[in-house]
């Protein structure tokens, strides 16, 4: 056991971190920690992503579940779609022209994208929180487009991506959900971890076959983020995640930077 496998390892503890504490963060962590310190391929540190945030999710969503902030109705309008593009962006990923360089640079952009998200959406919360509703016709509208349209459009989106680079997506569900599928937060936040554990398991089925798996890292790189998640779990009932995603934002903003400009 060399410096390298344990200071993976305590870096796969804050992805569940990440997952406990906000509800999302998790494949922006794991896939830079898997290249960058692991030494995998992008292409193996993605399908182990995917596996890994997948499974850290669905246990994550269990005590979601319990306190009934998870919507199955919402997520069956979301995941369908979301899990036929996260198996199409899986199997894009192996066409010949596909590199390792091209799916890190896709990935530094996803990744400095959801920075400006995160940084930005305490600021733009309010705006969500205090509906007026001053037209109750346009209201009712409202809700039904996003859940019957937009959602599923949206979940396709995520899809391709979480297939292509390997990110869960949560930045881009739970505004989703809250936006278009009038969802509360806490709702938001349990259903897109059945979201996310639902398009990773299809994106990796996708790369089946493509990649071969280091089994012994995968699984115990999935424990370490699984105990991450709990003392995210416990922690988030003491700090502030808004301001903890703020700066999370910022961290991601400067990784990302550092991906492209390797690349």
């Amino acid at each position: 056991m060399d410096i390298t496998w344990i200071l993976g390892h305590l870096l796969a503890i804050g992805i569940g971190l990440s997952l406990g504490l906000i509800g999302g963060g998790g494949s922006i962590l794991a896939v830079p920690i898997l290249v960058y310190v692991m030494g995998l391929s992008a292409r193996e540190a993605i399908a182990a992503s995917l596996f890994i945030v997948g499974v850290v999710s669905l246990i994550g969503l269990i005590p979601h579940a319990k306190a009934g902030h998870v919507s199955l109705k919402l997520a069956l309008t979301f995941a369908p779609a979301a899990m036929v593009g996260a198996y199409a962006g899986a199997r894009f990923a192996e066409l010949p022209f596909i590199s390792d360089t091209i799916q890190l640079v896709a990935f530094g952009i996803v990744m400095l994208l959801a920075s400006i998200l995160m940084i930005r959406k305490k600021r733009d919360n309010p705006p969500i929180q205090l509906d007026p509703q001053p037209d109750p016709g346009a209201t009712a509208k409202s809700p039904s487009l996003g859940k019957t349209v937009l959602i599923p459009l949206e979940g396709l989106l995520v899809g391709v991506i979480t297939g292509f680079v390997g990110v869960g997506g949560g930045f881009a569900i739970i505004p989703a959900l809250v936006l278009l599928g009038g969802t509360p937060i806490k709702e938001a936040i349990g259903t897109s971890l059945l979201i996310i554990g639902l398009k990773s398991a299809t994106a990796f089925w996708g790369y089946l076959g493509q990649v071969s798996l280091d089994w012994n890292l995968i699984l115990s790189f999935t424990l370490a983020a699984t105990l991450g998640t709990y003392g995210g779990a416990l922690l988030s009932r003491r700090l502030d995640a808004s301001h903890l995603q703020k700066g999370f934002g910022y961290f991601v903003l400067a990784v990302s930077i550092f991906i492209l400009i390797q690349r």
